[in-house]
């Protein structure tokens, strides 16, 4: 017999429920992680994982309930990944695949599979990217497409399909790329009306929509947003709302909502900015119980 499903009832999504700040700097590299609950609210550093201490990694979720941490700094480039169970327990490290790099981006695609793209390699900006099977398997280098930069940021948007966007190229830019739902990344849009900036955050929201925030460029630090619509549109700038700073994370969480966290102000910060399901960001919340860092990354699980 089939089952009996109940009038007016729905099946929740998976996925997105939860999320993890994971690795930064401290004033040195650090593999804390702090974890987001389905309401929005930041716990307490968990205890250091059995990942390598880093900064300028990149995330993103995979396989619709889980997460995965890759490359970063330590002193020098390294291109160890560490998956992220969805009960949100960081593994110990991955051999690296691909070119190892700090301050690329990462986010999940065709609904649960990831991308890693662009990066900084000793001397040279790189716009390689690398995929993530729904299983966490990271593959080779894809030869880049769309102008090489680092401390750019990515996020899901349309419900399968995903975008990096800004980063630095020597100067900061605010070029984007779309990515299909079969993880291919497309030649440079024209620059959007958002401002130039890098060192900046984005995550997903409302299902099916994205955001980017804050960051640095020209004109100092930065509050700014920018939504990027569910056909991959970017906005003009939202005024800032918030600590105006950067090198910080942000990651979506409830299913539908998302948090921006961490990062650097006139010092290292543990606040965090709620983004409701209609890409409203809301003022600072008390810092956090987390330690205070700058250049974590953070990704939705579970």
């Amino acid at each position: 017999m089939f089952p009996i499903i109940p009038a007016n009832s729905a099946t929740a999504a998976s996925g997105n429920s939860e999320g993890i700040f994971g690795f930064g700097n401290t004033g040195s590299y650090t593999a804390i992680t702090n974890l987001v609950s389905n309401a929005g609210v930041v716990a307490t550093d968990q205890a250091a994982t059995t990942g390598t201490a880093r900064d300028q990694p990149a995330a993103t979720q995979y396989g619709d309930d889980k997460g995965i941490f890759g490359f970063g700094f330590t002193g020098s480039v390294v291109g160890m990944t560490n998956l992220v169970s969805n009960a949100g327990v960081v593994a110990s490290d991955v051999a690296a695949v691909g070119t190892a790099r700090q301050y690329p981006a990462a986010c999940s695609y065709g609904g649960d599979k990831g991308i890693f793209g662009f990066g900084y390699y000793p001397v040279v900006r790189v716009s390689m990217t690398n995929l993530v099977s729904n299983t966490g398997v990271v593959a080779s280098d894809v030869a880049g497409v769309g102008t090489a930069r680092n401390g750019l940021v990515a996020c899901e948007y349309g419900g399968d399909k995903a975008i990096f966007g800004f980063g630095n190229t020597g100067s900061k830019v605010s070029i984007t790329n779309l990515v299909s739902n079969a993880g291919v990344v497309a030649t440079d849009q024209a620059a959007t009306t958002g401002t130039a900036r890098a060192n900046l955050a984005a995550c997903s929201y409302g299902g099916d929509k994205g955001i980017f925030g804050y960051g640095n460029g020209a004109g100092g630090s930065y509050a700014v947003t920018n939504l990027v619509s569910n056909a991959g549109v970017v906005a003009s700038d939202t005024v800032g709302v918030g600590t105006v700073r950067y090198a910080l994370a942000a990651c979506e969480y409830g299913q539908d909502k998302g948090i921006f966290g961490f990062g650097y102000a006139a010092a290292q910060v543990s606040l965090t900015n709620l983004v409701s399901n209609a890409g409203v960001v809301a003022s600072d919340q008390a810092a956090t119980t987390g330690t205070a860092r700058w250049s974590p990354k953070a990704c939705s699980f579970n």
